[in-house]
């Protein structure tokens, strides 16, 4: 895993890792709204999953030394391209970004702040222009020290967090990557499970992001079947179990 010194020898405070698929519309956008708030030392890892459309160009005319875009040469799915990007990142501490979202200004020393105490960071967000907020309950800061009762409203569906609201320390690497192969969606949700197993994460109870609904969302949207959910419930019991079986072996390193 590469660290946190660039070839010039700076180091890198924040790598901001967005993974791109079809997002030509609402890239730039974002894109500008993150580099608002970076150092001159900060980077946004791009990694673009193939998209068939002009994501790419649009991530290179931003012409910014500080984007690195990584093009896939075949589409992997938005889960292997975070980890792809996660991979390639070389910050201090790593935030995870949407393509079509649009960061709150402020959002970077908020989330910074409640990293100096912890491994994961979780913020709420609000909704870009008028469309309906999800139904689930807002993150409360409050519950930042309920490991055990966080862990059970995710596993029942009723804790919110959102991988374009979160963000981590370099040492919490050892309990996020290698994502577990099985994994196809919900990284978000493997990210929470590991800061609560690690009862270390802090939930914001300010929203730093504008989040965007659009036709295009990879985030799996309406209500699911009973066979899915069942699925998807087995899915966070194995992560919980992966998740305590590196906590233990961390200590033991």
């Amino acid at each position: 895993m590469n660290d946190s010194t660039p070839p010039g020898g700076r180091k890198i405070r924040v790598s901001v890792c967005m993974a791109t698929y079809k997002g030509e519309p609402f890239v730039q956008e974002q894109l500008e709204s993150i580099l608002a708030q970076l150092g001159p030392d900060d980077e946004v890892v791009v990694v673009d999953d193939s998209s068939p459309d002009g994501t790419a160009s649009v991530v290179e005319g931003i012409g910014d030394a500080r984007v690195r875009l990584v093009k896939a040469t075949s589409n992997k799915g938005y889960v292997r391209t975070f980890e792809h990007a996660v991979g390639l990142s070389r910050g201090e501490f790593i935030f995870l970004s949407d393509q079509d979202d649009v960061w709150i200004p402020g959002r970077v020393e908020l989330m910074l702040k409640a990293l100096s105490t912890h491994l994961v960071v979780a913020s709420n967000f609000d909704m870009h222009g008028s469309a309906p907020r999800p139904w689930i309950p807002r993150l409360r800061s409050s519950d930042s020290g309920r490991h055990l009762a966080n862990l059970a409203a995710i596993l029942v569906g009723y804790r919110a967090y959102y991988g374009c609201g979160m963000a981590f320390r370099r040492e919490a690497l050892g309990y996020f990557v290698p994502v577990p192969a099985y994994v196809r969606e919900s990284h978000d949700l493997w990210l929470a499970i590991c800061g609560n197993v690690a009862g270390s994460i802090a939930h914001l109870d300010e929203s730093t992001i504008y989040r965007r609904i659009h036709a295009e969302n990879q985030t799996p949207a309406g209500f699911r079947s009973l066979p899915k959910i069942f699925t998807a419930r087995v899915m966070l019991l194995r992560l919980m179990a992966v998740a305590a079986v590196r906590k233990r072996n961390l200590a033991k390193a």
